[in-house]
């Protein structure tokens, strides 16, 4: 496909607000003032004065930049030319763009601007996977009822992995599993034996005995890698999980492990490993979500936290050809990985920028609903009072797991999203291994998060209803 033909009917920059200026959104401003049909000149982040940080780091100079108070101030500044950097989405809602970027990772924020967004008629690109595990589907029925439309970005794994998956189901592909890498690879010297993963080094001379399985099985292997790494590293991450989530919801795919296999692996392991059982993998079934862990030598190429499918191979001669040229085909020649290495956050934005405002199509396709919950589930013992703080770069709770499972409405017996109960307080006691419930913790009746997730679950039991 021609990307300059497939936006030719698109005849002026479509002028977007971002909300949330970290390193997401950052890269989102800097990569705007390269890309033809997208501007980014509003910003919003807890302060004016970290919002215009943002502008500065993607090279606007003082000048070109506007600290704005107040929705007078910063129309005085849009109609000036100027950059608008405001700590409140009020204060920008009324000026003339057409696309919000949603970026905060916040789950009540996120809700709130994208709700606001929504009801000003403008489209969203929630880039806040936290919100859209809890309410993305609601949110994105709602924009469409407006006449707007809600997308995932191109610039993280969800979206380029529902394209990855559905140009397969296109061309009659049939998709075993789905994935991504984690973050960060596992990098193995050889010679020392050591092991980095994100700047923090570890001596696991044993893991170089797994390194190649030869003629054992691969997921043998796999499980003594884990059993090595894991005695240094964690092998789960939230986000992982959080992301597959909403690929399970736009595809109807399912965790065939609530916490997912994750095994540590090569590239050419991948479509040995994430085959049916009966072929020797680890899958109960077919349409799987499911993560694994990179590893390499330092000489060999990241991942770089991109996606894959695993896909069958029903014919012989065809795929025996691609093997040939170097794809990945399993030992049995029975299913094949097909992967896209890489994803590049707000580089990349633009494209789903430009297919929501400018061709009002989404991301997550024309079916996206409920159909896998990402819950909370306790690593260790909490008390009530315990509060379930989310912070650090994955966004994780100390103590707190996740799993996913198949979608419920809320009850307060029933598993909460996990981040639903971040950020609030137990009122019991929740033992290792149980599952978070909403009546496990007391969460503000004021929270907009709740509302929405609440009109979600009727919105779509209306939908399943008998006529």
């Amino acid at each position: 496909m021609n990307f300059h033909a497939h936006y030719a009917g698109i005849a002026e920059p479509i002028e977007t607000c971002l909300v949330g200026s970290g390193s997401f959104g950052r890269s989102y401003l800097a990569q705007s003032r390269r890309t033809r049909l997208v501007n980014a000149r509003i910003a919003v982040d807890m302060t004016a004065e970290a919002a215009s940080r943002a502008f500065a780091a993607a090279g606007f100079t003082p000048s070109e930049i506007a600290l704005c108070e107040t929705a007078a101030a910063a129309r005085a500044a849009w109609d000036s030319g100027k950059c608008v950097a405001a700590a409140s989405l009020g204060i920008v809602l009324d000026l003339p763009f057409r696309l919000l970027v949603e970026a905060t990772g916040s789950p009540e924020a996120a809700t709130r601007h994208s709700l606001a967004a929504i009801d000003a008629r403008r489209h969203v690109a929630l880039v806040s996977k936290e919100a859209d595990s809890v309410v993305g589907p609601g949110l994105a029925r709602l924009a469409r009822d407006k006449g707007v439309t809600v997308t995932p970005v191109d610039g993280d794994q969800p979206s380029l992995l529902i394209a990855l998956a559905s140009w397969a189901e296109v061309l009659g592909l049939e998709i075993i599993a789905a994935g991504k890498s984690s973050e960060y690879d596992f990098v193995l010297d050889a010679a020392t034996g050591n092991v980095t993963c994100n700047g923090v080094t570890h001596a696991l001379p044993a893991l170089r005995e797994h390194w190649l399985p030869g003629t054992r099985s691969v997921v043998a292997t796999a499980a003594e890698r884990a059993r090595i790494l894991g005695e240094a590293f964690p092998l789960r991450a939230v986000p992982d999980l959080c992301e597959m989530t909403l690929v399970a919801n736009a595809l109807d795919f399912s965790a065939d492990a609530t916490g997912f296999h994750a095994p540590p692996a090569r590239v050419p392991e991948l479509a040995d490993l994430f085959a049916e059982r009966g072929e020797g993998g680890l899958l109960a079934g077919t349409r799987r979500i499911d993560v694994f862990h990179h590893l390499r030598l330092a000489e060999e190429a990241s991942f770089a936290g991109g996606v894959f499918i695993i896909v069958r191979c029903d014919n012989a001669e065809s795929w025996e050809m691609l093997a040939g040229k170097g794809h990945v085909v399993s030992r049995s020649g029975r299913t094949a990985a097909l992967y896209l290495p890489r994803h590049l956050l707000g580089v990349e934005v633009a494209t789903s920028i430009l297919d929501a405002a400018g061709l009002g199509r989404s991301g997550y396709g024309d079916d996206y609903r409920p159909r896998q919950d990402l819950v909370a589930v306790a690593r260790r013992d909490l008390g009530a009072g315990t509060l379930l703080t989310m912070g650090g770069h994955h966004h994780s709770i100390d103590g707190v797991g996740a799993e996913v499972r198949p979608a419920a409405a809320l009850a307060d017996d029933r598993p909460a999203p996990f981040y639903l109960v971040a950020d609030r307080p137990l009122v019991r006691d929740v033992r290792a291994g149980e599952a978070i419930r909403l009546g496990d913790v007391a969460i503000d009746p004021d929270s907009g998060l709740l509302a929405m997730r609440r009109r979600q679950d009727a919105l779509f039991a209306m939908e399943r209803a008998p006529v």
